[in-house]
C-alpha cells in the first residue's frame, strides 16, 4: 500500500483518457481509494474530516470570486462584437503592409487573451474572424493557422486572465504550505497580483517575438504574408474600436498591480466596464446578454466543480502519504533542485496534452508546488514557468488543445498538416522563452519586487 497514492494518480489518468468527466473522476477515484484503504486498514478517515473546511474555504475565497467576473468580462467583449470590431479595424489599419494582417492578429489576440484567458474561446473566435481574411489575402495556410494558434494560447501568460487567477491562488496556498513545512509559522504570503506582475514581461516578450517573426517572414518571403487589399480605416474609427477595450484592460490590470484594487474588485470593474461598452455600442441585445450570463455560470460551475474534486483528491492523496513519497523522490533525484524541476516541467508538459489548465492547476500544482518551493524555488518564477510551459504544451502537435480547436473551425481547404507545421516556429519561440526564464529568472521576479517591495 505504500504506492497507493501513485496508483490513485494512474487511475485518474486512465479514466480521463477513457473520457470520464474530470470532476467526477477526481472525486470518485478518491472516495473509492479511501474506502478500500479503510477496509484494509491503511487509511484513516480523519483526513476526510477536513473536507467541509476545504469546501467552506473555497466558498469564501475572495480571490476565486474574480473567476466569474473575469469570465463575464470576456464573454461580453466577445458576444457584443467589440473584439470583432477591434480585429476588423486593426486588420484594415495594418493589412496594407506585408505581414500586417499577421501583426494585427498578434495584437488583437494579446488583448483577447488578457480579457478571457481561455484558450478554446480565443482560438475559436480568432479562427472564425481572422483566418478567412488571411487566406483570402493570400497568406500561407501554415503561417495563418500557426499565428492564430499561438496567439490563442497567450491567455496562459498575459494578465489579467482566468488562468493566472487560478494559478496564482494555488501557488499562494502552496507557498504558505511550503514555509510551514520548513518550520516558518509566520509565512510570507504572495498574491495573484505578484503573479500578474511576474507574467507581464515574459508575456510582452512573447508577443514581441511573434511580431518579429511575422516581420522577418514578410521581408524574406513576402509571398507567404502579402499585403491585403482592404479598405482603409479612418483614424477616428480605429480609435473608437481599439481605445475602449485597451483602456479597460489597462485599468483592470493597473488597479491590481498598483494596489488600488484586489483582483476580485478589479474583475468587477472589468465586467461592469465591458457591459457599459456593450450598452454604449448597442451591440448586445437581451438574448445575447442572457446567453453570456448562461455561459458564465456554466464555465464558473465547471471550474468550482473541478476544484471540489481536486480538493478531495488532495486529501486522500496526502492520507496515503503521497506528498511524502513525492518529496522523497525529488530528494533522491539526480541534479537536485534542477533535476526535480525538469521532471515536474516535463510531466506538466505531457499532461497538457490531455488535461486543461484548470485540472493541472488544481491537481498537479498543489502536489509538487510546496515541495519545489521548500527546496528554494521562487514561487512567482515557478508560476510563470508553469504558465509558459502549459502554453507550449497546448501548442505542440499532435495533441495540443489549440490545434484541435482551430481544426474544428478551419475550412476543409486547410489541411491538418498545415496547422501542425505552422505552429513549429512559435513552439521554438516558446521553448526559447522557457530557456530565457531559466537563464534569467529576474525576467519574472524583477517587476513584482519593484512594485511590492
Amino acid at each position: 500500500m505504500e504506492y497507493a497514492a501513485l496508483y490513485m494518480f494512474l487511475a485518474v489518468f486512465v479514466l480521463l483518457l477513457l473520457g470520464y468527466p474530470v470532476a467526477l473522476t477526481l472525486a470518485g477515484t478518491s472516495l473509492i481509494a479511501a474506502l478500500v484503504g479503510v477496509v484494509v486498514g491503511h487509511f484513516d478517515l480523519i483526513f476526510l474530516n477536513a473536507l467541509p473546511n476545504r469546501l467552506f474555504g473555497i466558498m469564501t475565497n475572495q480571490t476565486l470570486m474574480a473567476v466569474p467576473l473575469f469570465v463575464l468580462m470576456g464573454v461580453i467583449l466577445e458576444r457584443s462584437k467589440i473584439a470583432e470590431d477591434l480585429l476588423d479595424a486593426m486588420t484594415r489599419a495594418f493589412g496594407h503592409a506585408p505581414g500586417g494582417l499577421g501583426l494585427a492578429v498578434c495584437m488583437v489576440g494579446m488583448l483577447m487573451a488578457a480579457s478571457t484567458g481561455i484558450v478554446g474561446a480565443t482560438v475559436v473566435t480568432m479562427g472564425l474572424m481572422s483566418l478567412p481574411t488571411m487566406l483570402r489575402a493570400g497568406y500561407s495556410p501554415q503561417l495563418a493557422t500557426g499565428t492564430i494558434c499561438a496567439t490563442g494560447t497567450l491567455g496562459q501568460i498575459i494578465p489579467p486572465s482566468i488562468a493566472l487567477v487560478l494559478l496564482g491562488d494555488v501557488i499562494a496556498s502552496a507557498y504558505q504550505q511550503s514555509q510551514l513545512s520548513l518550520g516558518i509559522f509566520n509565512p510570507r504570503s504572495i498574491s495573484v497580483g505578484d503573479l500578474f506582475a511576474g507574467a507581464i514581461i515574459p508575456g510582452l516578450i512573447l508577443v514581441l517575438l511573434y511580431s518579429v517573426l511575422m516581420f522577418l517572414i514578410a521581408i524574406t518571403r513576402p509571398a507567404l504574408a502579402p499585403a491585403a487589399n482592404l479598405p482603409k480605416v479612418p483614424f477616428d474609427q480605429l480609435l473608437k474600436s481599439a481605445l475602449p477595450p485597451l483602456v479597460l484592460i489597462i485599468l483592470v490590470l493597473g488597479s491590481i498591480l498598483f494596489g488600488a484594487a484586489t483582483p476580485t474588485e478589479a474583475a468587477g470593474i472589468g465586467a461592469m466596464g465591458a457591459c457599459l461598452m456593450a450598452m454604449t455600442r448597442k451591440t448586445l441585445n437581451r438574448q445575447g446578454l442572457a446567453e453570456g450570463l448562461t455561459s458564465t455560470v456554466e464555465t464558473t460551475s465547471m471550474v468550482f466543480f473541478i476544484l471540489i474534486g481536486a480538493s478531495l483528491f488532495s486529501l486522500v492523496f496526502r492520507g496515503y502519504g503521497g506528498d511524502e513519497m513525492v518529496a522523497g523522490l525529488f530528494e533522491q533525484m539526480p541534479g537536485g533542485v534542477a533535476g526535480a524541476l525538469a521532471i515536474v516541467m516535463l510531466t506538466i508538459f505531457l499532461l497538457g496534452f490531455i488535461l486543461d489548465f484548470i485540472e493541472i492547476t488544481f491537481v498537479v500544482v498543489p502536489i509538487v508546488g510546496p515541495i519545489l518551493m521548500a527546496m528554494g524555488v521562487d514561487p512567482v518564477w515557478l508560476g510563470v514557468m508553469i504558465a509558459v510551459n502549459l502554453q507550449t504544451s497546448f501548442l505542440t502537435p499532435p495533441f495540443g488543445f489549440s490545434l484541435f480547436y482551430l481544426r474544428g473551425v478551419a475550412p476543409e481547404s486547410v489541411a491538418t498538416r498545415d496547422i501542425y507545421l505552422g505552429v513549429i516556429p512559435f513552439i521554438l519561440i516558446q521553448l526559447g522563452m522557457l530557456g530565457l526564464l531559466v537563464w534569467q529568472p529576474r525576467l519574472a521576479t524583477w517587476l513584482p519586487e519593484q512594485l511590492y517591495q
